[in-house]
């Protein structure tokens, strides 16, 4: 009896490692979509922005960790600094190149663009099926604000809602110097403090700003940085081109100003980001766009005081709404995945915090319950928070309020809407001229914003470019279109 039980054990072993075989060979992917836990995880590649930080593989091991076992996947996180990611990720899609998850914006790798191009899956089913917790956890304006053509093709981060702009300033320098910053609201108000810092400061970059900076002026873009805007207190919904405004020759002969007086990099124009200042402290002020007590954020991360006051309203925009976004690939291998990575990033505290902090002990430490602080080796991973899913999952920096989330949410309430607010401007019958436009924008635009040329002498050429490559044919497509949804949405 004892050796037909041996036996019949030798053969169900055999039978077993014959299917585990024959499964393999099989569908691999079957296998790991089926949700269930297996011996082969799962890897997915996740493309996002920010500057390369070299800790970032040393994370995603602990997020791995961590994820296999809840999900049975992997994740590789490649990141690609901020002036190279959109043409970066043109070629990615364009090659085929293996992606799952991938960062989108309104004004990086352009997510209603994109998701029109076919670069993103349409997420509806999957959010039905594999996203259900996330759903009940992200305010639903970015859910609906984000879709395209009456569908979601990506994962809006739970965030500040509304887009304001500030002025944000070095606090060292602005005591040394006893600056008063109660005054400065537009462009111009800030030479004063220019000044000084210039003539004080040699080592120090009065002005900081990369070849993405573009002067605010108050109109909402139909593309954002394309040339096309309407004005935020529109009357009759006019798509203008933006340097053919009075606020933008005007602050675009300021920035000249100030280039020429060197408080601005002579680089700005060519310069892909500002962390290199923002890790020394060579720098004195910038713009950025803020959220409640992001001053706290920006002094934590950087090891040094930082603090801002208003450079604008605060309005809720699609650029606002489709700020950050995580999109699957529409070549992912493991979509299904995918969505449930996404759904765990957006509702678990603990993978949001490690991807957002990294690893408890190297690169910061819990405080308490809810608040954390930096360690020294968080240099080595300072990742841009708002990228990386639902903000209101974080642990608070050790001066944060209590009711820091509280405070998102009446900012949140509190935003007034821009006017074209959920309209999304289909390209394709001016695709050919849109990309003409496009390639005007990559010679001009980031030497006429930082002020790098004078626009005396370069405006009306640049203009000229913009309609030789078709704006004004693009301009009238996007007014039919924003006239046809007004009427449909009265």
């Amino acid at each position: 009896m004892s050796k037909v039980r041996k036996h019949l054990s030798l053969v169900l072993s055999l039978l077993m490692a014959v299917t585990l075989v024959l499964s393999a060979c099989g569908s691999s992917k079957e296998a790991s979509d089926s949700g269930g836990a297996g011996d082969n995880p799962v890897q997915l590649i996740w493309y996002t922005i920010g500057t390369p930080q070299k800790d970032v593989n040393k994370v995603m091991e602990e997020v791995s960790k961590y994820t296999k076992e809840k999900i049975n996947a992997t994740v590789t996180m490649k990141m690609v600094d901020w002036g190279d990611y959109t043409q970066k990720m043109q070629v990615n899609v364009a090659s085929g190149e293996p992606m799952d998850i991938i960062f989108t914006s309104a004004g990086g790798f352009d997510y209603v663009q994109n998701a029109r191009k076919g670069a993103f899956l349409e997420l509806d089913d999957l959010l039905a099926k594999y996203g259900q917790d996330l759903t009940k956890t992200i305010d639903p304006a970015f859910l609906n604000g984000s879709k395209v053509d009456g569908h979601n093709y990506g994962i809006p981060a739970n965030k500040e809602l509304p887009q304001q702009e500030v002025w944000r300033f070095n606090k060292t320098l602005l005591d040394q110097y006893k600056l008063d910053t109660s005054g400065i609201r537009t462009l111009d108000s800030l030479e004063p403090l220019l000044k000084t810092i210039q003539e004080n400061e040699p080592s120090v970059t009065p002005f900081a700003m990369d070849k993405n900076y573009v002067p605010y002026v108050p109109y909402d873009y139909v593309i954002q940085n394309l040339p096309m805007a309407v004005k935020l207190d529109t009357t009759d919904y006019k798509i203008v081109n933006i340097l053919e405004t009075p606020e933008m020759k005007e602050a675009l002969t300021t920035m000249h100003k100030y280039y020429k007086a060197g408080y601005v990099s002579a680089e700005a124009a060519t310069t892909g980001s500002t962390n290199d200042l923002t890790t020394s402290g060579n720098w004195f002020l910038d713009r950025a766009q803020t959220q409640p007590l992001a001053d706290n954020l920006w002094s934590a991360s950087y090891g040094y005081p930082v603090v801002s006051t208003p450079a604008s309203d605060a309005i809720i925009t699609n650029t606002s709404v489709q700020g950050s976004i995580m999109a699957i690939s529409a070549n992912s291998e493991y979509p299904e995945k995918a969505m449930e990575f996404l759904n765990l990033l957006n509702t678990d505290p603990v993978l949001r915090n490690m991807v957002d902090s990294g690893i408890e002990g190297t690169h910061y430490k819990k405080v308490e319950d809810t608040h954390m602080e930096n360690l020294p080796e968080s240099k080595n991973y300072d990742m841009p928070s708002y990228s990386l899913g639902n903000n209101m999952l974080l642990y608070l920096n050790s001066n944060d309020p209590d009711d820091k989330w509280d405070e998102f949410k009446k900012f949140n309430a509190e935003g007034a809407d821009s006017p074209i607010l959920s309209f999304n401007f289909d390209a394709s019958k001016v695709s050919a001229e849109l990309t003409a436009v496009q390639n005007v924008k990559e010679q001009y635009w980031a030497a006429l914003m930082t002020g790098t040329i004078d626009p005396a002498t370069n405006l009306d050429q640049v203009i000229e470019k913009f309609n030789q490559a078709g704006l004004e044919k693009v301009m009238a497509e996007a007014q039919s279109q924003l006239d046809a949804w007004r009427a449909e949405n009265k």
